[in-house]
């Protein structure tokens, strides 16, 4: 029997101690999210804005194909990812399989339809209320997305923090394609179910602080931002 209190003292003195090991897993978790996340944003803000601002024939599907990417089940988009990066795949003679840049690959796609989902619904209030005023000034569809993005930012950088929530959490995907190996791809959430099924409960445990931390602050940023936005707003 493990006891719970003594499991706990280990972990918290793990943290504060300053484990090498520990430290190496959550550093390179976060480069690999944070690395995602960034390239999410490139991809998914400009892309939301898009589909908030241009009409066209079939924005009505694709804004409904788009929200329903943000379910993408991990173990799923982890095997296409698999499949196009493995030696016998399209993209197999990068080597690029079992790498932090495959693990990268994997939460990109899992993120972007995400963050540009909710900027797309930022953005899409936005320009019901700034319409008028961008058609007065002849801005075209580059500035108006541009003015938007300017103007919606606090807005955005929730939606990117949501983001980065779903992707350092994220373990179906990144352990298919990453292998979670030791020193090379191992992350947060791979190193978690591996510690945890070897009977190594404290690290498991000091691991699992760490992400429960991230998220808080994630959190409070989300709201904090928010209430920014709203003071702006009503400035």
């Amino acid at each position: 029997m493990f006891e719970s209190g003594s499991i706990l003292s280990l972990a918290v003195g793990l943290v504060v101690s300053g484990d090498p090991e520990l430290w190496s897993i959550i550093a390179l978790s976060l480069r690999v999210s944070l690395t995602a996340v960034a390239l999410a944003c490139l991809i998914g803000l400009p892309l939301g804005a898009f589909l908030a601002v241009v009409k066209f024939p079939g924005r009505g599907g694709l804004v409904a194909l788009l929200n329903a990417f943000m379910g993408l089940p991990p173990v799923v988009v982890g095997l296409f990812v698999y499949l196009a990066l493995s030696r016998s795949g399209p993209l197999g003679v990068l080597g690029l399989l079992y790498t932090p840049t495959a693990m990268i690959i994997a939460q990109t796609i899992l993120v972007t339809p995400l963050i540009a989902a909710l900027a797309r619904q930022s953005m899409a209030d936005l320009h019901g209320e700034y319409d008028e005023f961008f058609r007065s000034l002849g801005l075209s569809t580059r500035q108006t997305i541009g003015a938007l993005i300017w103007d919606g930012r606090y807005s955005l950088s929730t939606a990117a923090l949501a983001g980065f929530g779903r992707a350092i959490a994220e373990v179906g995907a990144v352990i298919i394609v990453g292998g979670n190996i030791e020193h090379v791809t191992r992350v947060m959430t791979t190193a978690i179910a591996l510690e945890t099924s070897k009977g190594d409960l404290a690290l498991a445990m000091a691991l699992g602080l760490i992400l429960i931390a991230i998220a808080l602050l994630v959190n409070v940023a989300v709201l904090s931002l928010n209430r920014t936005a709203k003071r702006l707003a009503y400035a």
